[in-house]
């Protein structure tokens, strides 16, 4: 039962499927016709190359082990962790009516998410707090986690990663006061290269009304 509920519908138009909404969101490198293609054909297709890739480093593809290797990881690439890429994937959100005339700011903190990072594909993990102030309408906290969710499961830099996140909430929520603070670890810096463990990375957008609470910066920037 959705009472006072509005079901908003934000799925990607079908006539330009590397868009997102709004039109001054960064946009993810996404090829415009890469939804003509099913996600079984997909799962085909990157199974036939993944196992080349492992054919090629010298694995044993008749080993138990490593012989089904292949298509878990095609499974994986389009059904779990780049499922992002798909607008299909874009959760529904339900809005609420602001019955309470609640306007403080509403701060969701400590929202775990896990990306891949575009350049070398290896994990970004981290954490994201979201604040928003209402104005007519309010969004079911566990729609603030899904958003989250849709943005990080694909190929991202983490600054882009905040940018779309905090502008799908406001186009949502129809309100610039929608603030986003995002804090993870690259396993690109941890597990290659320079090599080193330990590191984080912050990239915050926030708008002005929230630029000049100490209490929401607070807030916003403290991390578990």
């Amino acid at each position: 039962m959705k009472q006072n509920g509005t079901l908003l519908n934000t799925q990607v138009p079908k006539d330009d499927e590397t868009c997102i909404t709004p039109k001054n969101t960064i946009t993810s490198p996404i090829k415009k016709d890469d939804f003509s293609i099913s996600n079984e054909e997909k799962i085909r297709i990157i199974t036939h190359h993944f196992k080349e890739i492992m054919d090629v480093l010298g694995l044993d593809l008749n080993n138990d082990s490593l012989k089904e290797t292949p298509k878990r990881v095609a499974k994986m690439y389009v059904n779990e962790i780049f499922s992002g890429l798909n607008p299909k994937n874009k959760p529904e959100i339900t809005l609420f009516d602001n019955e309470f005339n609640y306007t403080e700011p509403l701060i969701e903190k400590n929202i775990p998410f896990t990306s891949f990072c575009e350049h070398h594909f290896v994990p970004i993990q981290g954490i994201a707090n979201v604040a928003y102030i209402p104005s007519n309408k309010v969004i079911g906290l566990s729609k603030i986690h899904r958003v989250v969710d849709y943005f990080s499961k694909r190929p991202q830099v983490q600054e882009r990663l905040t940018l779309q996140i905090q502008n799908e909430l406001k186009t949502i929520l129809k309100t610039d006061d929608v603030g986003v603070v995002i804090k993870a670890s690259h396993s690109c810096i941890s597990c290659r290269g320079i090599d080193h463990q330990g590191s984080y990375t912050i990239t915050s957008f926030l708008p002005k009304s929230f630029k000049s609470s100490t209490d929401i910066m607070t807030c916003l920037n403290t991390f578990k």
